[in-house]
């Protein structure tokens, strides 16, 4: 009997695993939070993730926070004069009924002032606390990862 719960908890793990990347805070749902493993000097690293809207007004991302870094700030790559550059922004807003993706190249968070070098690795995770105007705040562990996540479908894991 006992092995026969092994065998079953161990292929239910699986599936615990697979929801534990997607998180819903009022109308909103952040899907795979990943960051990609950090090279030994990197001074610096990013975070992804989706962020979906289901209600029917906007919300806004205003800031974010981890304990692995002394500063974390919101990004977004521009086209200025034929380059493409990285800028600090403010807020994001999350439009009513509409995603936001944060990607390479795109909206990210950026942790500056590591302290914690050791979770960022592949397989580990790290928190990242995210606050937003209307739905307040959400904490997601970000899985750092050689690749970006494969799977994009939005599943939701209520916290």
């Amino acid at each position: 009997m006992l092995n026969k719960l092994i065998v079953l908890a161990a292929l239910l793990l699986p599936a615990c695993f697979a929801n534990a990347h997607e998180y819903k805070v009022g109308e909103l749902e952040i899907a795979h939070p990943w960051s990609q493993e950090l090279p030994p000097n990197a001074p610096t690293v990013a975070a992804y993730f989706v962020i979906h809207n289901s209600g029917k007004t906007a919300d806004r991302l205003l800031s974010v926070d981890s304990p692995i870094s002394g500063e974390a700030q919101l990004h977004e790559h521009v086209m200025q004069n034929d380059m493409m550059k990285m800028q600090h922004v403010p807020s994001v807003e999350i439009p009513a009924g509409g995603n936001v993706t944060f990607a390479p190249m795109a909206y990210h968070v950026m942790l500056l002032e590591l302290k914690d070098r050791s979770l960022l690795s592949e397989g580990k995770h790290f928190p990242l606390t995210m606050h937003f105007e209307k739905a307040g705040d959400v904490t997601v562990e970000v899985a750092v990862q050689k690749k970006p996540p494969q799977d994009t479908q939005m599943h939701v894991h209520t916290q």
